[in-house]
């Protein structure tokens, strides 16, 4: 929420600085993002007389105007507004300066052969509103020569977040309380004027949705002119950020933004028959002043008349009844909405809007006939009018929140002794009764608080969170003992392994748009949440490759040329019983470029199903699974290509991972161009090393003796899988073979139709003695036989 200095200052009556004001606003637990000084946007802008305007001699839209900045020579400024002309006064940028709309920095330069020092300025150059035809046009007794930033009273702004339990601090006046609260100030209540009506209202206002609309409020005014809101107005809804619109929009946005009650304002003769608040019926539709069509449904309360509805109870008003420069009439609708209905509704259309994220949270109650008062009296200052009696259609709540508080709660939960007079001052300044007996009656508008904890931190924050001592936990002595789990040891070492071998890092989302979640769940229960925050964040992720896959497509549409992801995270299903699921996976997308293109190896190479086995294979032995006895299968499932994926297995049903190609149908879902690999490894799945743990290298000893290496070259049928044949040759002597590798797969001429010849590299390594070379012949034998089960015959 951005507001200025000037703005708070209707509310606060303080000296303090403007860095004071952020410390306090940080200590009272409103986080100040940025402070705005315009005096800085500004420096440079001066205003300046225009002395002489004559036609540039080499075009015809462009005037070469003389200016008078009050000290020294006159400059020469070309410029192209329509309205520039001899003895207006505007807002001149000199060179140096840095235009807030684009950033440009001017210089003095020459246009159509003809120099120019600076620029004459529009309304939108300067971000104070959307006019742009001509430069700004500043009254006669503007003083030539002095800064723009002064002379328009500018004042910082403060951008501050307000966290959703403090929906009462949506508005200046709400951080102004806390402020005051804290001894910054005196805080200054809104003076409420008191608005006779002049005549009864001539619109039926009612309510027939009790639950979603408890209280509907209104009058009409007549007579008034709409037009440009007072410059004041448009100044402070500039600095929070709004841009203004007309004098009667204008009001009911200040108002909002002041106090942190939305209202509404109707075109009067747009409207038919009664104002009423009811549920809208099944399909009907709204084109909303976004200027998009909503459909809704029979759980969303409206604001509707005799044509059908005109407005999105407590969210967004309709185009339709909108006021325009022609409006004479107006309705004024200030309501009270129920925070969960509108919260429903909010995420079903997928509509967020300022009104909605303060109903959401809860408004106040209370203010109902002081904002309709307020607002009334805002529009009648600036477009005139005459104001009708208030209808008022039902009730808001109006009991109160009474908790039973004990003082000492406040050292015990806060950590800080603070007396029992501060602490009743402290709740006292917040608008809480506090009675004899500490029986605290809590103002409507603090919806936030449920018990005496509550209590305890608005004592805490505002006695000032500083001053809560730093205590250190006991500790034992001696060495601590470690405190990570093994589960977590195996992160900490498959994050190393992971980075090591050149994968980045990505931390992606738990929860997943219901489709993507849908995509990859095979048939599993999912875990899908009523109340989500976005519909993109409805189901819990059933694997990790759908949030690579989405952070993979937006580097990759920002040019990057190749990505290495990995994440290791948790999976969610819901088990038996309802139960949650969770499994711990490790996920990998690799997607572009494997190599750049270069003059040594002429095209760029892309990633291939061998690369994603390779990286399971590398993390599985990181994990401590033994990859020596996994069995490559196929079945990697739908979202893999079939001929370019598989699993790898510790027996035929205990699946460690599957790797390999993306389907085109997958890629296609998450918006990814060019071939993409992935690998998921189920670290739950590998087993445990008995005696506790997971299997584990032990330390390093290098052998005493030589290792030896010897080749073979085996002809197998073409439908055995090397690795099979490797994993034989590896077991058929476990004593003296401590490793197995292919290095060349042929088949064609030479070769025996419907065979290849693989050929092996076996490593040998002697225990006690070395080989003789009957030891050799031996294991050699055993290698052949055990080959031989595979239908394997020693190449000739």
């Amino acid at each position: 929420m951005k507001f200025s200095l000037e703005w708070l200052k209707d509310f606060l009556d303080t000296d303090a600085s403007v860095t004071e004001i952020a410390a306090a606003l940080n200590a009272v637990g409103h986080e100040v993002e940025e402070i705005e000084d315009p005096a800085e946007r500004f420096a440079g802008f001066r205003i300046a007389k225009v002395l002489t305007a004559d036609r540039h001699p080499d075009a015809d839209k462009l005037q070469v105007l003389t200016v008078d900045m009050g000290e020294g020579d006159p400059l020469q400024v070309v410029c192209g507004a329509p309205n520039a002309r001899a003895g207006m006064k505007g807002v001149l940028g000199l060179p140096g300066a840095v235009v807030p709309a684009n950033g440009m920095e001017l210089r003095k330069s020459a246009i159509r052969g003809i120099e120019s020092n600076g620029m004459m300025c529009s309304v939108r150059e300067l971000e104070l509103g959307d006019e742009h035809d001509g430069i700004i046009e500043l009254p006669e007794d503007a003083p030539v020569g002095s800064s723009f930033a002064d002379y328009q009273s500018a004042s910082p702004v403060f951008d501050v977040a307000i966290t959703p339990n403090r929906p009462d601090c949506m508005g200046v006046m709400g951080i102004a309380r806390d402020l005051a609260a804290a001894g910054l100030g005196t805080f200054k209540p809104l003076d409420v004027p008191k608005i006779d009506g002049q005549y009864p209202c001539p619109t039926e206002i009612r309510t027939d949705d009790p639950e979603g609309c408890p209280a509907f409020y209104g009058r009409v005014i007549r007579g008034v002119s709409n037009g440009a809101s007072p410059d004041w107005m448009q100044r402070r809804l500039l600095a929070a950020g709004q841009r203004p619109i007309s004098a009667l929009v204008d009001c009911t946005n200040y108002l909002m933004l002041a106090t942190g009650r939305p209202a509404h304002v109707y075109d009067l003769a747009k409207l038919d028959g009664a104002v009423i608040a009811r549920r809208a019926k099944d399909g009907e539709t709204v084109e909303a002043l976004n200027e998009k069509t909503y459909t809704l449904d029979d759980s969303m309360t409206v604001i509707a008349d005799d044509s059908g509805v005109h407005d999105i109870g407590g969210i967004m008003g309709g185009e339709h009844s909108g006021a325009s420069e022609s409006t004479t009439d107006v309705l004024l609708e200030i309501a009270y909405f129920d925070p969960a209905r509108i919260g429903v509704t909010g995420r079903k259309l997928g509509l967020a809007s300022d009104a909605r994220t303060r109903f959401e949270r809860g408004v106040d109650p209370a203010f109902l006939d002081h904002g309709l008062a307020i607002l009334t009296d805002l529009i009648i200052r600036t477009c005139g009018g005459e104001p009708s009696e208030v209808v008022r259609a039902g009730s808001p709540p109006s009991d109160p929140q009474v908790v039973r508080f004990d003082p000492s709660l406040t050292a015990r939960l806060g950590g800080v002794d603070v007396a029992e007079a501060d602490q009743r001052r402290i709740l006292a300044s917040l608008d809480f009764a506090v009675a004899d007996d500490w029986q605290v009656t809590c103002p409507l508008r603090r919806h936030d608080i449920e018990g005496p904890a509550d209590l305890v931190e608005e004592v805490v924050r505002i006695h000032g969170l500083d001053k809560v001592e730093s205590v250190a936990l006991p500790r034992v002595d001696g060495v601590a003992r470690p405190t990570a789990t093994p589960q977590q040891m195996l992160e900490r070492k498959l994050r190393r392994a992971a980075a090591a071998r050149g994968l980045n890092e990505a931390v992606t989302w738990s929860f997943l748009p219901t489709d993507e979640a849908e995509h990859f769940a095979e048939g599993a229960q999912l875990w899908v949440l009523d109340n989500p925050i976005s519909e993109d964040m409805k189901a819990m992720r059933p694997s990790l490759l759908p949030g690579l896959l989405s952070a993979a497509r937006r580097n990759l549409d920002r040019g990057a040329s190749w990505l290495r992801l990995f994440e290791i995270g948790r999976r969610y299903f819901r088990g038996k019983d309802g139960a949650s699921d969770e499994k711990l996976t490790l996920g990998i997308v690799l997607a572009g470029d494997k190599t750049p293109r270069g003059w040594a190896n002429g095209k760029a190479s892309r990633f291939d199903a061998y690369d994603a086995k390779g990286e399971a294979l590398a993390l599985l032995e990181a994990a401590g699974a033994p990859v020596d006895n996994l069995m490559v299968m196929g079945a990697a499932g739908g979202q893999f290509h079939p001929g370019q994926s598989a699993t790898l297995r510790l027996g035929p049903k205990n699946v460690l991972a599957r790797f390999g190609a993306l389907h085109p149908k997958t890629l296609a879902a998450f918006d990814v161009d060019g071939p993409a690999m992935a690998v998921e490894i189920f670290l739950d799945a590998i087993p445990a090393k008995k005696g506790g743990g997971t299997f584990a290298r032990t330390d390093y000893a290098p052998p005493a003796l030589q290792a030896v290496t010897r080749d073979f070259a085996f002809l197998v049928p073409s439908e055995v899988a090397a690795g099979e044949l490797l994993r034989t040759v590896r077991n058929a002597d476990k004593a003296n073979i401590v490793d197995a590798r292919i290095f060349d797969i042929f088949a064609g001429q030479g070769v025996p139709e419907g065979k290849k010849s693989v050929a092996i590299e076996v490593t040998l390594q002697p225990q006690d003695k070395s080989y003789k070379d009957a030891d050799l012949k031996a294991i050699s034998d055993a290698i052949v036989a055990a080959a031989a089960k595979q239908g394997a015959e020693l190449r000739g």
